[in-house]
């Protein structure tokens, strides 16, 4: 455990956070909140680490249990803003030998968002007049992380107390993942590094014309100063915008997304694995801007010979080929009744199609930019529904997804969902036009690969994300 000052502060800190726990229940008038409230309210409480474990619960449906889940998806990650003085005197202290005033001609002191991790401001570069944006590393945040990652061990005996199924997990490798994706959050050169390596894949590949990524101007950003060019566009979910800000087809742009994102899951060394509606921007020439990199992924040959297996079968509706292929990628008992397990995906699909058609009726332009603005927000709980549904199918057959398809899959979902607002006729995995295949595979090749599957990689890195701009 921590010693010293910092851990007697710490330890302060969250008696205090307890104490308000219980005048919160005496207020109530001894009303008590069931136990994932609670501890939802005393993570925010907290802070910065315990906020990013509330995080990583809610991104996490198949290790932890639903109504956790659910209850940490509300996790609120906003605090005070850092006073713009201090803002400044980290400025300064990261440019070193240059004056802040010759790097940048007028910095916004109202915050773009203030989050327990890191401020985003607003600003224009001396010189060129570009329009960039600041991210800045909240002042102690590197010494409280250090100080709280030294209770994850008692964390995880909270958790397996509150949910005894826990136990059969491998905490160790949940825990290397806690401490692991922390440790990125306040590296902003792990981020400027993702953003600088998409960059070079979109030159690489000749995307540039149909999607880009905000530059970043190293020269200018370090391990707690991250600074970017800003893009201006509408979000991916709003059509009347859309055709508002640019003449090109929305069906047209959303095919370049999916293009872009699948082709950097192929051949890219990762992909941006958090594509919610905020961070996919339409620009005004009709490119699409991907913003946020603070999440993304990795997925070995192997493993997307068998994603190539369920997206190919989940094309022509083959379920007893998805099933092994989701066997495959999960950890199973020998048992596994594929046949039964083939009908429930069956079921499952079928109540997707149910929803997809709900919501293009939900989402239709003639009723304005207030009943989009409304669609997207069912759309995000929607999108949790879904996977949190289909985990269950695999546990109930004895399938136990990795944390790392499960985020996959969710980023499969938001595109799904965007494709009916944006372009309802659009049969993605059956139109020639939008490339999801590996170099090489033919049409209709993978459909057959379900049984020479042997072995899964799929890895997640997290470094800072949360921080969305337009």
């Amino acid at each position: 455990m921590q010693t010293g000052p910092r851990g007697m502060f710490r330890s302060i800190q969250a008696g205090q956070a307890v104490a308000s726990l219980a005048q919160d229940y005496v207020l109530s008038g001894g009303r008590l909140d069931p136990p994932q409230v609670v501890l939802r309210k005393l993570f925010e409480r907290l802070g910065a680490t315990y906020i990013k474990l509330g995080q990583f619960i809610a991104s996490s449906p198949s290790l932890f249990p639903e109504e956790y889940v659910l209850e940490f998806q509300k996790c609120l990650d906003r605090t005070d803003p850092v006073p713009f003085a201090t803002i400044q005197r980290i400025l300064k202290q990261e440019l070193q030998q240059q004056p802040l005033e010759s790097v940048f001609s007028y910095i916004d002191p109202q915050p773009l968002a203030s989050a327990s991790v890191a401020q985003v401001h607003s600003a224009v570069l001396a010189g060129s007049g570009k329009e960039v944006v600041i991210k800045v590393l909240r002042p102690g945040t590197e010494d409280v992380l250090l100080t709280d990652l030294n209770f994850l061990y008692l964390f995880t005996r909270v958790l397996e107390f509150i949910a005894p199924e826990l136990n059969r997990l491998s905490v160790g490798n949940i825990l290397s993942d806690i401490k692991a994706s922390m440790m990125d959050e306040v590296d902003f050169t792990k981020e400027a590094y993702h953003l600088q390596t998409f960059n070079d894949f979109l030159d690489k590949r000749g995307l540039r014309g149909v999607a880009t990524a905000p530059y970043v101007y190293r020269q200018f950003s370090s391990k707690r100063v991250l600074v970017m060019e800003r893009l201006s566009g509408v979000p991916l979910t709003d059509l009347a915008s859309i055709r508002a800000v640019t003449s090109k087809d929305p069906e047209g742009v959303l095919i370049s997304a999916l293009n872009t994102w699948f082709a950097s899951v192929l051949g890219a060394d990762t992909f941006h694995a958090d594509v919610h509606a905020g961070n996919l921007l339409v620009l005004p020439d009709g490119r699409v801007g991907f913003i946020d990199f603070g999440i993304v992924g990795s997925i070995s040959p192997v493993t997307w010979k068998a994603m190539e297996a369920l997206l190919a079968s989940l094309a022509v509706g083959d379920y007893d080929t998805m099933a092994r292929a989701l066997a495959t990628i999960g950890a199973c008992s020998e048992d596994v009744d594929y046949s039964a397990f083939a009908r429930d995906l069956q079921s499952f699909f079928s109540e997707l199609e149910s929803l997809n058609s709900s919501l293009v009726v939900t989402a239709d332009p003639s009723a304005g930019f207030s009943s989009m603005a409304a669609s997207v927000e069912v759309d995000q709980a929607q999108v949790n529904r879904l996977l949190l549904d289909l985990v269950a199918i695999g546990e109930r057959h004895g399938i136990r997804f990795p944390r790392e398809f499960g985020l996959f899959v969710k980023q499969l979902l938001y595109f799904d969902r965007y494709t009916r607002i944006l372009a309802p006729e659009l049969r993605v995995f059956d139109d020639a036009r939008v490339n999801w295949r590996a170099p090489g595979n033919s049409p209709g090749s993978s459909s057959s690969a379900s049984s020479s599957f042997d072995g899964t990689e799929i890895r997640i890195s997290s470094s800072g994300g949360g921080y969305s701009y337009n």
